[in-house]
């Protein structure tokens, strides 16, 4: 039996974590920042 297709859903599941890893660090990056930015305005 072959283990490629394994292999190959190793990678789609690694990448699909990664973009939502990357989503929510930038979400989070975002909200932190929005005060910082609202008080350096004022």
């Amino acid at each position: 039996m072959k283990r490629k297709p394994d292999l190959l859903w190793v990678l789609v599941i690694l990448f699909g974590l990664g973009v939502v890893t990357t989503g929510y660090a930038e979400s989070h990056w975002e909200q932190n920042q929005l005060p910082v930015n609202a008080s350096v305005l004022q």
